[in-house]
């Protein structure tokens, strides 16, 4: 991972298998999930605040509500480092691809304030 590269937060999605295939290809990936941090059943305000908190950008299957709650934390001027929403039908080898991808070829704050839509 590069110094600088993005950290992600899964929000609570069956991530198990995306998280096992990229501790494999990457066993020093800086990852973690909201349950791992206290926020297991904390809605999407508070999830968001915290992933703000801890520069992480916020990694989803939510793209009903944590849209519409990022860009209220943006059109209120707080600090929302990213999200990326990953739809039902994107596979977990895709998913896994580009949050590899996202990791090691973006920087820390390139994705601040905005919401992206995998596959990249």
């Amino acid at each position: 991972m590069l110094p600088n590269g993005s950290r992600p937060c899964f929000d609570c999605w069956p991530t198990r298998i995306i998280l096992r295939g990229l501790t494999r290809r990457d066993s020093g990936i800086d990852v973690v999930r909201v349950q791992d941090v206290g926020l297991s059943g904390a809605d999407d305000p508070t999830v968001l605040a915290w992933a703000a908190e801890a520069g992480r950008v916020l990694i989803t299957h939510d793209v009903n509500t944590v849209t519409r709650f990022a860009y209220e934390r943006v059109k209120a001027g707080r600090a929302m480092p990213g999200v990326f929403e990953v739809p039902h039908n994107v596979t977990v080898g895709q998913a896994i691809e580009d949050i590899l991808l996202l990791i090691r070829c973006s920087s820390k704050d390139q994705w601040e304030g905005q919401v992206c839509y995998l596959p990249l």
